[in-house]
C-alpha cells in the first residue's frame, strides 16, 4: 500500500469534517504530517478536490508556486510538519504529478469582488453623511451566502462575563446578564438601547474586555447557551473557508476574490476603539451585526483586542442560562506600548 494522508495534513474545514472521513477505510497514522490515529486515505482519492481548486489559477512564470499560493489562500498544508518539502510531495501525490508543483502560478484574473469597496465606501456613508437611508448599496445576496462559510462550531460549553465591583458585596447573578434597554449604551455589536449580552470564552477574557485596574476585584459570572447556537465566526475567514465544499473552479476563484472582504469584517469587530470615539466608530460593527442578526443567526463570533480568548455577542440575552457568580482579583494589568 502506498502512502496514505490525513485531514491534519491539510488544515482545512472541508477536508477534516466531511471529505476525508467519507473516503476513508480506515484510522491510523499519516505519513505525511505524522499525525496519530487519524483518517487515512491515499492522496490520489482527493485529486478531483484538488484539481478544481487549481483551476482558480493560472500558470505565470512570475508568480508563486501552488503550495505557497495554497498556504497564502487558503491557509493549507497548515500542520507543523509539513514544510514546503513535504506538502510539494503530497500535493504531487495527490495530482499524479511531480512537475505541477515546481511551475509557478498566479491567481485566475477572471475574478474580482466588488464587496470590500463597497463596504469601505457604505462605511464611510455610515459614520459622517448617512445614518438610516444610505445611498451606497451593497451586495447583500453575496455577502448573506459568504457568511454562510462561517459558521460558529467546537464554541465553548460556558461562556463568561465580567464587571468590575463597586461595593463591598459581588453582583448577584440577575445583575450580572445584559442591562435593560434604557441603560444600554453602544457597544462595539449593538446600537444604544438594543441588549446584547457580550461573553468570553474564560474568565480572563471576560475580565480583560472590561479594562481593569491592577488591584480592582471583578465579578465573573457563567453563561451556557440554551439550545443549538448559530453564530457567525468572524475571527479569521480565511482559515474558516473551504473551497473544496464547491463545486467548481468559478465558485472557488471568486471566493477567494472576496475573502479580503470578510476579512475587514472581521477586522470592523477587532479593531480597538478609544471611549471618546466608540459613539462613532462602532457604527459599522453594529451595521454589520445587525445585518447578521437580520439573516437569523443568534449572534457573531470575534476575537478579544486584549486578551487571547474569543467573544460573543449574543443578540437575545434571554438565550444565555446564568450559573454563578466568583470574584477574582486582578493582580496585574499587561501594557504594550510602540513609538507612533
Amino acid at each position: 500500500m502506498g502512502a496514505l494522508c490525513c485531514p491534519e495534513c491539510f488544515g482545512d474545514r472541508g477536508l477534516r469534517r466531511d471529505i476525508i472521513p467519507s473516503l476513508s477505510a480506515g484510522r491510523g497514522d499519516c505519513d505525511y504530517c505524522g499525525s496519530v490515529g487519524v483518517p487515512l486515505v491515499p492522496p490520489e482519492a482527493l485529486a478531483d478536490y484538488f484539481e478544481l481548486l487549481v483551476g482558480a489559477y493560472e500558470v505565470n512564470d512570475k508568480g508563486s508556486t501552488l503550495v505557497e499560493l495554497m498556504k497564502q489562500d487558503w491557509q493549507l498544508f497548515s500542520h507543523l510538519a509539513m514544510d514546503a518539502a513535504h506538502a510539494k510531495e503530497l500535493l504531487g501525490d495527490i495530482l499524479n504529478d511531480g512537475e505541477i508543483v515546481r511551475k509557478r502560478f498566479s491567481p485566475s484574473s477572471s475574478f474580482t469582488s466588488v464587496g470590500l469597496a463597497q463596504w469601505e465606501t457604505l462605511r464611510e456613508e455610515l459614520m459622517w453623511k448617512n445614518r438610516y437611508f444610505v445611498d451606497q448599496v451593497i451586495d447583500e445576496e453575496r455577502l448573506r451566502d459568504l457568511l454562510a462559510f462561517l459558521p460558529a462550531d467546537d464554541m465553548p460549553d460556558v461562556w463568561y462575563r465580567a464587571r468590575i465591583m463597586t461595593a463591598e458585596r459581588p453582583y448577584p447573578i440577575d445583575e450580572m446578564g445584559a442591562p435593560p434597554p434604557r441603560q444600554v449604551s453602544h457597544g462595539r455589536a449593538n446600537p444604544p438601547g438594543i441588549p446584547y449580552l457580550y461573553v468570553g470564552s474564560k474568565p480572563e477574557t471576560s475580565v480583560a474586555e472590561v479594562r481593569p485596574h491592577t488591584g480592582e476585584k471583578a465579578c465573573v459570572a457563567d453563561f451556557k447557551i440554551d439550545g443549538t447556537l448559530t453564530a457567525v465566526d468572524l475571527r479569521n475567514p480565511r482559515q474558516l473557508v473551504s473551497p473544496f465544499l464547491l463545486a467548481d473552479a468559478v465558485a472557488i476563484g471568486q471566493l477567494r476574490a472576496d475573502i479580503p472582504f470578510l476579512e475587514r469584517l472581521g477586522e470592523e469587530l477587532t479593531r480597538p476603539v478609544l471611549p471618546r470615539g466608540a459613539a462613532i466608530d462602532y457604527i459599522p460593527s453594529q451595521y454589520l451585526c445587525e445585518f447578521i442578526k437580520k439573516r437569523g443567526y443568534d449572534g457573531v463570533i470575534y476575537r478579544s483586542s486584549v486578551s487571547d480568548g474569543i467573544n460573543l455577542a449574543l443578540f437575545d440575552p434571554t438565550r444565555a442560562v446564568p450559573g454563578a457568580v466568583e470574584v477574582f482579583d486582578v493582580t496585574n494589568v499587561s501594557v504594550t506600548i510602540e513609538r507612533s
